[in-house]
């Protein structure tokens, strides 16, 4: 009997699997017979040992031989083997892209202590050993503070947080040391919210990548693409301590495209992708050096999005909300149907004959539902809010940050209701009511969304609010009650969460990235600046210019004591009545600190003695002070305040128009007298008293706030505005005793570009004011500039740049030498400082803190730490008369904190005194109010307008308790 052939090919399993004897032909009954005897003798023997052919046991040590061979020992024997027929490349492509869609949603892990060098660092970077630093790291919920500390930069990361002896080892010759003298060390500020790099700075439009108007639904644009890396703003935020900002797309459309997180130093590569974070896309490494393989690669980073809701697809699209909301939904439904063909396609990626389904349009859409992406929403209004809980219900996605978000604070339940966790809030602290769905926003917004338990984001939204100041968002906030742990993380440690950045910044840790500011004092404090801020261990300020800080300003300041008034902001649903409650003719304040008289040139900071004492609305007696006893008095404690002049606003529309982007809120448009090369013509001349009203939130937060009278010009950008009027901030109407308090005081003229140039302009003011107007005909606006040309009407000038400003300096020497003259804005004005003080014009400087918004403002002063001088500063120590002023109505309630800044940054140069002044008897000279040469008689009429301040003023500790309006008898209390 032989053994029958097999396949040399048989398989380990198959081997395992055989029966001892030997599979065989059945060829003959010989064979079948001699098996059956065999059988038998087996059966009739029972254990008598089989005898097996003497082949059997070489051929099993062989097979057993072979499998080990092929399972154990990884012998590579000539084994002939089906050749596997080639994957396409589609379907090879197809299931890459189905591991990347398979991946959970990002989650980076921490950086920790091993980290040693950033994927950012610049070879040959100095490390950098911050010694003696009171240091707010971010830990503990915000509550940690380390006395006395020192943090090293090395290797672009933060490499140690200790005392000497735990770092000086880890220090070497080349390691620069910076004694710190116990200033305020921070993470770098994050911005949620920031259009930089898209909405350039100088705008122009050659630069504007802001929004694309081609859709309302365009998730499929990048930020990115349109990033400019010559925006003059990144230096400016750099010395504000912003060290990385989330670049989101505009908001004119639902959905406005992806967003991407940038840091602002400029790099050797000077490119937008060289200054990026963690991208969600790169170009691979390997493709740098073999342009044969694939190029763009998915990284595991977080993707981010823009969604706007509300009056912006309205005004731009005409979407009503019910369009925006089936939008979104239309939108997210092909994101799903997308992201459900290719999880179709990745079941079972071999049998395919398409390639894997991907839309350019809708793909990050699909990401959105996987929980890959960042959704942040522009949305304001309850209705807008609801709407998109509902949507990311339905379809499933988490919402990172409802961004602007002026009525979360009213409803707090509802954001919780959002899919998966609660969203962040981003706002503002108080820029509101410039639109409708702005209307109701509160400076006790992020106070009570905190204690909802929602994490509070303080953002610029820049250039809307110039990022720089993002600090001051938080500083203000936290004087509104939010504590100080949460302030400071509403700008560093909340907004990388949000970001999804937490993994490497927003806290002063090891291993995280060497992102850090250095203040001047303690960060919360009105007028806190950075000494330096490094961003990725590089110091990123070169020669910075410190201004030293008294001891009381770095101190921790307890939040805001406002618990009354947020209960009733939203008890009213976010429309309180402003109106003053409570008044009294006759009161007594103690503990009074000072009281500051009116001189002849402004105001004169006295000691009280303590007590002050106003009967019918007049203060009647300083110091030691007897009461008449038929009176009832009112006690007021200022706790070590003062008493000052009230504040006067200009540069707004405020008493002209309510809500800026609700024309039927206004008083409407001036006339042109110069439309169409008119005959200067009918010589109409607008008169801005015309068209107050009174009443308004802005007017009423102001004078909550210490501003008792406002200026302000027709509505208008034509050369001629017209006339302006004074007003006080409290008059219920415009026949109220006392309301108006000038009806016609100054010429306003516009010298801004526009279709008309301004060299026809200024040749239509010298024919004016030479006399030479038309045959010797009169008319308003002849007879008004002949008192200007006479000095016995000032002449306020809305201009930003130098050469223009030079222009009207020339006219004035060449025809009108006896013209009084002002520049309202000239935020180039120091480049002329001596010519200014030489021809007596005085300048003021809106806003306060200039920012190269367009190209006749793009030579500005910064200040500290980028210069010396502030521009009022500069301008001050020239010995020109300076005032400051605003751009829009809702910054007329920041009038003190303006004043209080310049003070701060500038105590060389201003007092508190001289601080005062730029708010209230400098603008009453600058803006025709009153002649110089009468100030004195003036100012010590005794029914002046006057504030009581609890607290230092300079402070936002400091806070109004008592106002008496121009002309009153009784004193609003507070």
């Amino acid at each position: 009997m032989g053994v029958a052939s097999r396949p040399a090919a048989k398989s380990a399993l198959d081997v395992e699997k055989a029966p001892i004897l030997p599979l065989t032909d059945v060829s003959s009954d010989e064979d079948v017979s001699e098996s059956k005897d065999r059988t038998k003798h087996s059966r009739r023997h029972g254990r008598r040992r089989a005898v097996l052919p003497h082949w059997v046991a070489p051929a099993s040590i062989v097979l057993l031989f072979l499998y080990l061979g092929r399972t154990h020992l990884s012998l590579d024997f000539p084994f002939p083997k089906p050749t596997p027929a080639p994957v396409p490349d589609f379907i090879a492509e197809g299931i890459k892209q189905c591991e990347i869609i398979s991946r959970p949603p990002p989650s980076p892990r921490r950086a920790t202590s091993k980290r040693k060098i950033n994927d950012r660092f610049v070879p040959g970077t100095k490390a950098v050993w911050l010694k003696n630093a009171t240091l707010w790291t971010g830990e503990s919920d915000g509550e940690e503070v380390l006395h006395g500390v020192g943090v090293l930069l090395d290797g672009g990361v933060i490499r140690k947080i200790g005392g000497e002896d735990d770092i000086a080892g880890m220090t070497d010759d080349e390691t620069e040391t910076v004694d710190l003298h116990g200033a305020w060390v921070t993470p770098g500020i994050v911005d949620m919210h920031s259009h930089m790099g898209v909405d350039s700075a100088p705008e122009l439009r050659g630069s504007d990548d802001t929004n694309s108007l081609k859709s309302a639904v365009l998730p499929w644009l990048r930020s990115q693409d349109g990033f400019n890396t010559h925006d003059q703003a990144f230096n400016l935020s750099i010395s504000g301590g912003i060290t990385t900002m989330l670049v989101l797309p505009g908001s004119a459309g639902n959905i406005g495209g992806q967003a991407f997180v940038f840091k602002p130093r400029w790099t050797h590569e000077n490119t937008p992708q060289s200054m990026q974070v963690d991208p969600p896309f790169v170009i691979s490494e390997k493709h740098q050096h073999d342009n044969s393989t694939s190029a763009w690669e998915r990284t595991r980073s977080w993707r981010h999005i823009k969604h706007a809701c509300g009056e912006n697809p309205a005004r731009v699209y005409g979407n009503t909300r019910m369009d925006s909301a089936y939008d979104f939904r239309r939108a997210y439904n092909e994101g799903r149907k997308l992201k459900e063909e290719q999880e179709r396609w990745c079941a079972s990626p071999k049998t395919q004959t398409n390639p894997f389904p991907n839309n350019l349009e809708w793909e990050v859409l699909a990401d959105v539902i996987r929980g890959n992406v960042k959704v942040n929403i522009h949305c304001y209004e309850t209705t807008d809010l609801n709407a998109l809980v509902r949507i990311s219900n339905e379809f499933k996605f988490p919402i990172a940050a409802f961004h602007h978000a002026h009525e979360t604070y009213l409803v707090p339940d509802l954001l919780k209701q959002a899919y998966g966790p609660p969203p962040a809030v981003a706002i503002f602290a108080t820029n509101a009511r410039y639109k409708r769905e702005a209307y109701r926003g509160s400076e006790f917004a992020p106070k009570i969304l905190a204690d909802a338990g929602l994490s509070v984001i303080m953002k610029s939204d820049h250039p809307v609010l110039d990022s720089r100041y993002l600090v001051y968002e938080a500083a203000q906030a936290h004087h509104y009650g939010l504590n100080f742990s949460h302030a400071m993380s509403s700008v560093t440690t909340h907004s990388a969460k949000g970001m999804g950045m937490d993994h490497r910044i927003g806290y002063v840790r090891p291993g995280y990235d060497a992102d850090i500011v250095v203040w001047d004092s303690f960060p919360l404090s009105l007028g806190a600046t950075p000494k330096q801020t490094y961003i990725d261990g590089i110091p990123q300020i070169i020669d910075p210019h410190v201004v030293p800080k008294p001891a009381e300003t770095q101190e921790i300041t307890p939040a805001g004591k406002y618990d009354k008034e947020a209960a009733e902001a939203v008890a009213a649903r976010g429309d309180p009545d402003l109106r003053p409650k409570k008044s009294a003719a006759n009161i007594v304040f103690h503990n009074v600190e000072a009281m500051n008289l009116p001189t002849a040139l402004g105001t004169q900071e006295v000691k009280a003695g303590g007590v002050v004492v106003a009967t019918n609305g007049e203060i009647t007696c300083i110091g030691e002070c007897a009461l008449a006893e038929d009176l009832q008095f009112e006690l007021v404690d200022l706790k070590g305040g003062s008493i000052t002049p009230g504040l006067i606003t200009v540069g707004s529309y405020v008493g002209l128009m309510e809500i800026r982007q609700e024309k039927s809120t206004w008083d409407g448009a001036a006339y042109d007298p110069v439309a169409g090369a008119s005959d200067l013509l009918d010589g109409l001349l607008v008169h801005g008293v015309d068209g107050a009203q009174f009443g308004g939130k802005d007017e009423l937060l102001a004078y909550r706030s210490g501003v008792t009278t406002a200026v302000v010009p027709p509505i208008s950008s034509s050369l001629f505005s017209g006339l302006s009027f004074a007003f006080s901030t409290s008059a219920p109407h415009p026949l109220a005793e006392h309301a108006i308090l000038n009806p016609s005081a100054a010429l306003h003229i516009s010298l801004s570009n526009s279709k008309t140039s301004i060299s026809t302009k200024i040749a239509i003011l010298r024919r004016l004011l030479s006399g030479d107007a038309v045959d010797g005909a009169t008319n308003e606006i002849i007879d008004v500039v002949k008192e200007v040309k006479r000095g016995e009407r000032r002449l306020v000038v809305e201009v930003a740049k130098a050469d223009v400003m030079a222009a009207m300096i020339r006219l004035k020497r060449d025809v009108a030498p006896g013209m009084r003259m002002t520049f309202l804005g000239a935020h180039e004005s120091w480049m002329i400082a001596e010519d200014l003080a030489r021809e007596d014009v005085g300048v003021i400087v809106a806003p306060a803190r200039s920012f190269p918004a367009d190209w006749d403002s793009r030579r500005i002063l910064p200040g500290p730490p980028l210069s010396n001088h502030t521009l009022p500063s500069y301008l001050a120590s020239h010995d020109v008369l300076v005032g400051l002023g605003i751009t829009e109505e809702w910054m007329a309630r920041n009038t003190r904190n303006d004043a209080a800044w310049a003070y701060a940054n500038s105590p060389n140069v201003f007092s508190k005194k001289d601080a005062l002044d730029l708010v209230s008897s400098n603008l009453e000279v600058l803006l025709g109010l009153v002649d110089r040469e009468q100030q004195a008689q003036v100012q010590a009429r005794g029914d002046r307008g006057w504030v009581a301040w609890e607290g230092d003023w300079t402070s936002f500790e400091g806070r109004v308790r008592a106002i008496r309006p121009e002309g009153g008898t009784v004193v609003d209390l507070l």
